[in-house]
């Protein structure tokens, strides 16, 4: 396949918006309080976060990034679940239920799974559309990091590990 300008300019500017979208975020914004349930029925709020360090990855089994990326985001939360390191994995919406379900019974997620059937949850960060996209989340309920496209994960498990440490 011959790539033509407008496919390289095009290409440039996707990698661009990648790399200015993982950036530390200058204003932080807390996240907002969005009920949620998850894969086993239980029902949870984003209001339980407070006090603990959190990522959210919006993902679809539909995504190759997505399925790629997840058995580091697995190892990362094993790494520090110990720690007080919470995660929350969105399924975004036209990801068919029994796919995801399917999913994460077949690789043993370890985290909880979310099925973001209205767009809610994608709706209460910022609209997230992108998928993979991760969001880091500090002790105050602030994102303090987000990730479009797969994070650099020495640089996600450096950030994770200084939350931690944060008193």
């Amino acid at each position: 396949m011959t790539l033509s300008l407008p496919r390289i300019a095009a290409a440039l500017a996707l990698a661009a918006a990648c790399v200015a979208a993982s950036v530390a975020l200058g204003s932080r914004e807390t996240v907002a309080t969005l009920d949620y349930t998850v894969l086993d029925g239980s029902k949870h709020t984003t209001a339980q976060w407070q006090g603990q360090v959190v990522v959210v990855n919006f993902w679809a089994t539909s995504c190759a990034a997505c399925v790629k990326e997840m058995p580091q985001l697995v190892e990362t939360y094993q790494k520090y679940r110990g720690q007080g390191l919470e995660f929350l994995a969105v399924a975004m919406r036209g990801d068919p239920p029994a796919f995801m379900v399917d999913y994460a019974q077949a690789h043993r997620l370890p985290f909880p799974v979310a099925i973001d059937h209205l767009g809610t949850i994608a709706k209460g960060f910022g609209d997230t559309a992108v998928t993979p996209t991760t969001f880091v989340i500090n002790k105050r309920g602030e994102v303090v990091k987000r990730y479009v496209g797969e994070p650099d994960f020495g640089q996600l498990e450096r950030l994770i590990a200084q939350l931690l440490a944060e008193a």
